[in-house]
């Protein structure tokens, strides 16, 4: 009778299966901005491949900030210091606290398409100016 390890629920086997899924996710992201396809990428993972994550972004010589977000997540930007540093001054926030101009400035940023990000900007700035009317 063989033992199962489980973390969470989930199985020994699941679990290796879904480190190796989001590490290849990761390389492909850092393949993209190597490549110059994108200058920021946005990686959401578990708190646990946190210090993996670091020691391969460190190692090819990649600017990225970390920021925590529900307990057991955490979000890693990383891409062009330029990008790193508008992050860093936006704050320590989670992301569905951005302003409509913050939300803009990192969708373009993560190179999401500009005229929907128009779209979403306009429709944002729509919905607040409802909410400030009912007020």
């Amino acid at each position: 009778m063989s033992s199962v390890i489980k973390f969470n629920g989930a199985e020994e086997e699941e679990l290796r299966t879904y480190v190796h899924s989001n590490i290849q996710v990761l390389r492909h992201h850092l393949y993209e901005y190597e490549k110059g396809i994108r200058n920021l990428v946005l990686h959401t993972t578990s708190i646990h491949l946190k210090n993996e994550i670091i020691s391969l972004l460190e190692k090819r010589n990649v600017d990225y900030l970390i920021r925590q977000t529900s307990g057991s997540k955490i979000n890693v930007f990383f891409g062009d210091e330029r990008c790193i540093e508008i992050i860093r001054r936006i704050g320590n926030k989670c992301l569905s606290d951005y302003t409509d101009e913050e939300d803009f400035i990192l969708g373009i940023m993560l190179g999401y398409d500009r005229l929907q990000q128009c779209d979403r900007y306009i429709t944002r700035k729509n919905k607040s100016n409802q909410i400030k009317i009912l007020l």
